[in-house]
């Protein structure tokens, strides 16, 4: 049913090279993006947000310099913390956790 896109780009990482599939010739009566015009658009994090940073592990969520600031899950500005699935809205939401594991489960290790 798929094959291989030559390449794909991905929000907040940008075109990787063999990342992404579309649907094959032969199903092309089945392809949104054959059927309709749907134009090739590019939407980019603003500029202060890091969300290719998170993404690639170079940083965690609460390292970006917007997170928590400007950038909360009632007013995102990226993609991470768009949904409740994302990364940072997770780190938003969750992070104030402690890190440590309580003494009772330190038993079962």
């Amino acid at each position: 049913m798929f094959e291989i896109r030559e390449c794909f780009e991905w929000r907040g990482l940008g075109s990787i090279d063999h990342s992404g599939v579309r649907i094959r010739d032969r199903l092309a009566a089945f392809d949104a993006e054959r059927r309709f015009t749907v134009p090739n658009l590019s939407i980019a994090d603003p500029k202060a947000c890091q969300c290719g940073e998170v993404l690639k592990g170079i940083i965690t969520p609460w390292e970006c310099k917007v997170f928590g600031g400007a950038c909360t899950p009632e007013m995102p500005l990226g993609s991470l913390m768009v949904s409740s699935e994302g990364a940072c809205a997770a780190y938003f939401n969750y992070g104030k956790m402690s890190a440590e594991v309580p003494a009772a489960a330190e038993e079962m290790f």
